[in-house]
């Protein structure tokens, strides 16, 4: 009976020991755990939660003292992030058009507790709000206009989505810095069609093109003709006896025409005087 009373006693002396060290391990464990101070880093902002309840007040950049286990801290960015969407809509003739969206946003660093409380972190901004924002501003505004109004009116699309986008967004405390409309696709058949056309109005230019260049050439054609026939009627008119002899005259290099005689080439000068001054 003394030894088991004396291993009773000890084997309490060894739980109580190995517990007290491993309560130790966990309160050091726990405290290390438990900072007095957060460091919220450069382009974000701290939430305040005391027990649970998000708090009024917002953390900037820097080191804040808090107090372990009745405060917490959750950070979120303010920084430019950037998501690209995709949104399926139909035109006004009900073409269905594919649209991608690239979005460049930010939370509104003064309402970065109230986008935490009402929606969460960046993942569920994108998720619950900006995705299907976007995905109803595009059927909204594609539904407007038939599908070469879409192709042929695209900046004027952008604006409308933009703006649209813009309004919808900050009631949620999120800003957007810019909107590209980066791939509009339609369905195969509307595409092929669609390049059909555009091949059929570039021959008809070209046709167009070379009509008018045929009819430009025949009028200068006809135009050179009346030109020239105008020329001749003015030179029968004014060509005179006096103004051909003065002209081969001016052309006379000084030599005489030759002609074939017994003694081989010779001369050929008129000496012949004429009629009216001959003898009788």
């Amino acid at each position: 009976m003394p030894a088991k009373t004396s291993y009773s006693y000890e084997s309490k002396t060894i739980f109580w020991i190995a517990g007290s060290v491993i309560g130790a391990i966990f309160l050091l464990i726990l405290a290390s755990s438990l900072k007095p101070f957060v460091i919220i880093n450069a382009g974000e902002r701290g939430v305040v939660m005391k027990f649970g309840k998000v708090q009024e007040g917002i953390l900037d950049e820097g080191i804040h003292g808090i107090i372990p286990l009745v405060t917490r801290v959750e950070t979120l960015s303010v920084r430019v992030q950037k998501d690209e969407l995709k949104a399926d809509a139909a035109s006004k003739d009900l073409q269905y058009v594919t649209i991608n969206v690239a979005l460049n946003w930010r939370v509104d660093a003064t309402q970065v507790n109230t986008v935490y409380q009402t929606i969460g972190d960046e993942t569920q901004i994108v998720n619950l709000i900006i995705s299907p924002a976007v995905s109803e501003v595009v059927k909204a505004a594609t539904a407007k206009n038939n599908a070469e109004e879409i192709i042929t009116r695209r900046r004027e699309l952008k604006e409308e989505i933009d703006s649209d986008i813009r309004e919808r967004l900050s009631t949620y405390g999120i800003l957007v810095d810019d909107i590209s409309l980066v791939n509009i696709e339609f369905s195969p058949e509307f595409a092929k069609a669609i390049e059909a056309k555009q091949i059929a109005e570039q021959e008809a230019r070209r046709a167009s093109f070379i009509a008018q260049k045929a009819e430009q050439e025949a009028f200068a054609d006809i135009n050179r003709a009346k030109g020239q026939a105008e020329a001749q009627r003015l030179l029968r008119e004014n060509l005179t006896p006096s103004i051909l002899q003065k002209e081969a005259i001016e052309k006379w290099n000084g030599q005489f025409p030759m002609v074939m005689g017994g003694d081989g080439a010779l001369p050929f000068i008129n000496i012949t005087p004429p009629a009216s001054t001959a003898n009788p």
